[in-house]
């Protein structure tokens, strides 16, 4: 086990930047309905998956590797906590009358029915260095988790042994490499390279499937920084003296973000999710459901309407899955009722004029009843086809041609499909914070006619665009 002992802070700081990391960790781990049984929950483990040098099938890859930008003060130290699911397989075994053990596919107890699963266990790879260590080669950290087998004996409500599970890691290893480079200019500043990679010698055969690489991958692969003293920048959003160095980092298969709380930048976390950069759960949500890309308040919904049957196999599945199903069966009712919305921000709607002390009335105050409520319909000067914008000095409106160009803040996946393609803009619109958004159809999509009957566009801020010839 490769641990390091933190600096005092540095454990309290990393567990901030865990609470997203979780999400991260477990996304997609077991999804909704919960059940081994599900066809959707036989193709597991698609995020961060590190596979042994030997496996070569398409969109695998043996290694990580991040760079991003740091300020360290004089005598920083770095830490860093690489962390993974290491996949073990659970088979299920019978207690014979004999008093030997047999597989079997499934084993029904009074209250859950066990099957064979892939579980994932949480392993961490912990490092504390001085910056100024890394300079040059830096520092090479390997490290092993060895082949294990344990059983556990399974017993009924009533007490009575009834089988054993038997849990079967196998080999894995790698390695940890970390460097720093300072860069040429007036600003005290070293691109910092991290690089996490799969050594395990195994070697595939023709006939192995992706079950067995998975059970000697690295599985949902990611890294956190913490510098003691210093900052890291933002590679989504830097600041201008900086853009050409972070357009100069090379990151593969991972993404840096700042972590922790907005406004602070000593934690970074690089992620093989696409996110934005100091993301945070939703404080309203109740617990974990292991499958972030969804809505808390319709898992909780779905969970609630499954059969006794079907919530039998769930907890039988894992005890992660299992405590899905009691944090539905129990949630209360108030707690339900704050999963459906949440108003992080508003302002008053005062036809241009600030409130009293230019502070924002609070957000209850704006939702009680009886308090009037802006009506797009009702206000003459909104008008989403005929107002316009000003980008690089031309009006863009209804009508327009633009190029779409969203790399500008990389927040969503579909923008790498979308960056160059020329679109044509439906309406500009104002929210009432003061906003504008350019709704677009893209030109070559060949169900844009469906798109624009059912309203159905893409929205783009005005410096995610560049005006084209009209058409």
């Amino acid at each position: 086990m490769t641990t390091a002992v933190f600096p005092p802070g540095t454990e309290e700081r990393l567990a901030v930047a865990r609470q997203a990391a979780d999400a991260v960790l477990f996304e997609g781990y077991v999804l909704y309905p919960y059940r081994a049984s599900a066809a959707k929950n036989r193709f597991r483990w698609q995020f961060g998956v590190l596979v042994p040098p030997s496996w070569n099938d398409a969109g695998d890859h043996s290694l990580q590797h991040t760079e991003c930008l740091m300020e360290p003060k004089t005598g920083a130290g770095l830490a860093v906590e690489v962390r993974f699911l290491h996949v073990r397989r659970r088979t299920v075994e019978e207690l014979r009358d004999d008093g030997t053990y047999a597989p079997v596919p499934e084993l029904r107890l009074a209250d859950r029915t066990l099957t064979t699963w892939d579980e994932g266990t949480e392993e961490r790879i912990t490092l504390t260095v001085p910056v100024a260590a890394l300079d040059g080669e830096g520092t090479t950290v390997p490290f092993a988790r060895p082949a294990a087998e344990e059983t556990e004996e399974i017993a009924d409500t009533d007490r009575r042994v009834r089988g054993r599970l038997v849990r079967r890691h196998e080999e894995i290893s790698g390695v940890l490499r970390i460097s720093a480079a300072g860069l040429d200019g007036p600003y005290r500043v070293s691109r910092l390279s991290v690089t996490v990679e799969n050594t395990s010698p195994w070697r595939a055969r023709p006939d192995d499937d992706r079950p067995a690489a998975l059970a000697r991958s690295l599985v949902a692969a990611h890294t956190l920084l913490r510098l003691d003293a210093g900052s890291f920048l933002s590679m989504t959003d830097p600041p201008e003296w900086a853009r050409g160095a972070v357009a100069a980092c090379a990151n593969r298969h991972t993404w840096p973000v700042l972590a922790g709380e907005p406004g602070r930048a000593d934690l970074l976390l690089s992620s093989p999710i696409i996110l934005d950069d100091h993301p945070a759960i939703a404080p309203e949500s109740p617990g974990a459901f292991y499958d972030a890309t969804e809505i808390d308040e319709m898992l909780a919904l779905r969970t609630t309407t499954l059969t006794e049957e079907e919530k039998r196999e769930a907890r039988g599945t894992d005890a992660r899955a299992a405590a899905v199903i009691d944090l539905a069966d129990t949630l209360p009712q108030e707690l339900l009722e704050r999963l459906h919305g949440a108003v992080r921000g508003l302002r008053e709607v005062t036809g241009g004029q600030q409130p009293p002390g230019g502070q924002e009335p609070p957000v209850d105050a704006l939702l009680a009843p009886g308090t009037p409520w802006w009506d797009p319909a009702g206000d003459p000067t909104v008008d989403p086809d005929r107002d316009h914008v000003l980008v690089e000095g031309r009006a863009v409106r209804a009508g327009s041609r633009v190029l779409l160009c969203p790399r500008l803040r990389r927040s969503d996946a579909q923008d790498l499909f979308l960056d160059g393609r020329s679109a044509l803009v439906e309406a500009v619109l104002h929210d009432v914070d003061g906003g504008t958004h350019i709704a677009v159809t893209v030109e070559d999509d060949p169900g844009a006619d469906i798109r624009r009957e059912q309203g159905r566009f893409l929205y783009f801020q005005p410096d995610e665009v560049r005006p084209l010839e009209d058409a």
